[in-house]
C-alpha cells in the first residue's frame, strides 16, 4: 500500500462551524452571551443533567467544581495515578493534597480495590476519570465513600459516554468536560461543568464570572443601565465566549454521529487486530456506551518482538501517528519531588505509562486510512 499520513487526532469542522460564528462576530456580542446560553442548555439536556455550565476548559471546569464546594487546605482529594496531569494540578489550586491511587492496567480507570484503602478522614473528594472515554466505575466508587465525599468526574474524553443508562456528567455529583481539539467535539478550547446540585451549580455560576453576583447578559439586557454587581466572593474569569459557544451547538449536534462511526471502526479494528499476540485493546463496555475519545492499546513487553517505543517509531516512519495513553502523573518531576514518590508506588499507572498506545481513531479518517493502520501493525 502507498504510504499514507495518518494524525492521531482531528477535529472534524466545516462550514457549518464557520457559518455558526458568523452571528456572534456580525452582533458585536463576543463574550459569554446567549450563544453560550444555548450551548448549555442543549448539552444539559443531552446528557440529562439540570445544569451545565461553559467553562473555558475542563481543567478551570474542574477547579470550579472543587471551589465551589469548598475544597481547601486540609482537605484531601483522591486521583488516579494514571491521567492528565491537570486532574492533579487543579487540587493545589484549591491548596488541598492530592493523594494518588493506581489503576487497572486492563481499564486504565481508577482501581477500585486501592481506592478503598486511601480513603481517610481527609477524604472530601475523589475525581474519578473517565478515560479515553470509558466511564469509571462510578456506582461503586460511590458505595464505598463516606456520603459527604464529594464524587467529581473528569469527563474531558468521554462526551456522550453512558454506564448503565446514564450519561458522563450526571454519575457522581459533578462533571467536567473538555472540547479540546483531541476530543470528540471541539470549540478550540474550552470545557463545561455538569452537575444535578442546584447550590452547587449557583456557586459555581458566580465564581467563573469574578464571583460577580449578576451575570454579563444581565447587565446588558436589562432595565438598569448603573447596574453594577456585587462581590462576595473570590471567584475567576473562566467564561467561554460566544464564538466558541456558537461553534459547541454545531459540534455538539453532531455528536452522536461522530460516536457512531468511531464505534464502527473501534470494531473494526477489534475485528482485525485481535489475532496480534503481543496487542492488548481497549474494553469494549457491555453496560454502556464507550465515547472512544482515542483506541489505546496496550503493547505486551514480554510478547512484543521490541520495545513499545520503538513500535511507534515503525509506524511514525510509515507516516502514522501514535502517542502514549497518557502519563503516570505521579512519575512526573513536580509530584514526584512534592511528595515524595516513586515510580513502582503505583504499578498499574506504571505499566499503563510504559505500554500503553494510541492508535489513530477519529472522524477524518477514511477506510482506506484504517487498513493501512492494521496492514503496518500485523506487518510489525
Amino acid at each position: 500500500m502507498e504510504k499514507r499520513k495518518i494524525a492521531i487526532s482531528l477535529p472534524s469542522t466545516g462550514d457549518d462551524e464557520w457559518q455558526a460564528v458568523r452571528e456572534p462576530l456580525k452582533t458585536g456580542w463576543l463574550t459569554q452571551g446567549p450563544k453560550v446560553a444555548a450551548f448549555e442548555k442543549a448539552f444539559a439536556k443531552r446528557h440529562q443533567v439540570k445544569h451545565a455550565l461553559a467553562t473555558t476548559s475542563c481543567t478551570t471546569g474542574l477547579h470550579l467544581i472543587l471551589a465551589a464546594a469548598g475544597i481547601g487546605a486540609g482537605d484531601e482529594v483522591i486521583i488516579p495515578a494514571f491521567t492528565w496531569v491537570s486532574t492533579a494540578n487543579v487540587v493545589l489550586y484549591c491548596g488541598a493534597t492530592p493523594v494518588f491511587v493506581d489503576v487497572s492496567p486492563v481499564t486504565n480507570n481508577i482501581n477500585t480495590e486501592d481506592l478503598v484503602k486511601r480513603i481517610t478522614p481527609k477524604t472530601k473528594a475523589v475525581i474519578a476519570v473517565h478515560l479515553f472515554g470509558l466511564c469509571a466505575d462510578i456506582p461503586y466508587i460511590r458505595s464505598v465513600l463516606p456520603p459527604e465525599v464529594l464524587l467529581v468526574e473528569d469527563c474531558a474524553c468521554a462526551a456522550g459516554a453512558s454506564l448503565n443508562g446514564i450519561h458522563a456528567g450526571g454519575l457522581g455529583d459533578a462533571g467536567a468536560f473538555s472540547f479540546h481539539p483531541r476530543k470528540s467535539i471541539t470549540t478550540g478550547e474550552g470545557g463545561m461543568v455538569t452537575t444535578n446540585n442546584d447550590a452547587l451549580a449557583e456557586t459555581a455560576n458566580i465564581l467563573r464570572n469574578h464571583g460577580a453576583s449578576i451575570s454579563e447578559e444581565q447587565r446588558h439586557t436589562g432595565s438598569s443601565p448603573y447596574l453594577l454587581p456585587e462581590f462576595n466572593l473570590l471567584g475567576f474569569n473562566y467564561r467561554m465566549t460566544d464564538i466558541q459557544g456558537a461553534v459547541g451547538l454545531v459540534q455538539l449536534g453532531k455528536l452522536d454521529r461522530f460516536i457512531a462511526e468511531r464505534q464502527q471502526w473501534a470494531e473494526f479494528y477489534r475485528e482485525q487486530l485481535y489475532d496480534i499476540s503481543w496487542l492488548r485493546l481497549p474494553c469494549f463496555p457491555t453496560n454502556g456506551n464507550h465515547a472512544w475519545q482515542a483506541f489505546v492499546t496496550y503493547v505486551d513487553p514480554d510478547r512484543a518482538p521490541v520495545s513499545r517505543n520503538q513500535i511507534m517509531e515503525q509506524l511514525q516512519s510509515k507516516g502514522i501517528a501514535t502517542r502514549p495513553g497518557t502519563h503516570a502523573v505521579h512519575m512526573l518531576g513536580y509530584y514526584r519531588d512534592l511528595l515524595g514518590l516513586k515510580p513502582d508506588d503505583f504499578p498499574g499507572a506504571k505499566q499503563c505509562n510504559d505500554n500503553t498506545m494510541a492508535i489513530p481513531l477519529h472522524n477524518r479518517m477514511t477506510a482506506e486510512d484504517y487498513e493501512y493502520v492494521v496492514k503496518a501493525l500485523k506487518e510489525i
